[in-house]
């Protein structure tokens, strides 16, 4: 079964069962998004994404950078990423997003894709550096600038499927057990030509690395 939601309008959870997705809706304006995506365009530290596949490393076209409180080594995909400290904006961005989640952050994870050719296959952002010693639950708040673009979730053991669009300024929540039962992408679309700029905030344990 394959559920699709188009509307930006705010719910409280896309998602059947085992997790949570929160749609916050568009917590920008279109002017602010559009000012937010010029200034990080520009100003954000892109560079290309490595990933490991069966012991080949690859180079993908989607570029990404680190950001946090500290320079921390994250390693995902079997491959490390370094963090920068923040960049200003970025980070009075964070603290408005932890105002609207409730949540703290410490880093974020900027993913850049150029245009609809740009995707990022079916994953999960399970890695135990992203988990609190005091439970197993993920929370993750993933806001979009640029184009709009289709964002899809897969459970792990079951044929249900959840998808929507997300649109500059939106904002969404994985809470829960989501990371431990549901895949999520980034579907492709050749005709998308515009970019567009997802910022994932997260909270890391640098001490639970492996």
């Amino acid at each position: 079964m394959t559920l699709n939601l188009f509307s930006p309008e705010p719910q409280a959870n896309l998602l059947p069962f085992d997790g949570q997705v929160q749609d916050l809706g568009l917590i920008l304006t279109a002017k602010q998004s559009a000012k937010y995506l010029d200034y990080f365009l520009a100003h954000l530290a892109w560079q290309p994404d490595e990933v490991v596949l069966y012991g080949k490393r690859y180079v993908t076209e989607r570029k990404v950078v680190w950001y946090g409180d500290a320079e921390y080594e994250y390693h995902y995909s079997g491959s490390a990423k370094q963090a920068r400290l923040w960049n200003p904006a970025l980070f009075r961005l964070k603290q408005h997003i932890e105002q609207l989640v409730g949540h703290p952050f410490n880093s974020c994870l900027a993913n850049l894709y150029e245009n609809g050719s740009q995707a990022v296959g079916w994953h999960s952002d399970d890695e135990p550096s992203l988990r609190s010693p005091q439970q197993e639950n993920v929370v993750i708040a993933s806001l979009s600038f640029g184009a709009t673009r289709k964002f899809c979730f897969k459970h792990k053991f079951k044929q249900e499927k959840v998808g929507l669009m997300l649109h500059s300024g939106q904002l969404i929540v994985m809470r829960g057990q989501t990371q431990r039962y549901w895949k999520h992408a980034l579907m492709k679309s050749s005709k998308i030509t515009e970019p567009r700029l997802n910022l994932t905030f997260r909270y890391f344990y640098p001490m639970l690395q492996r």
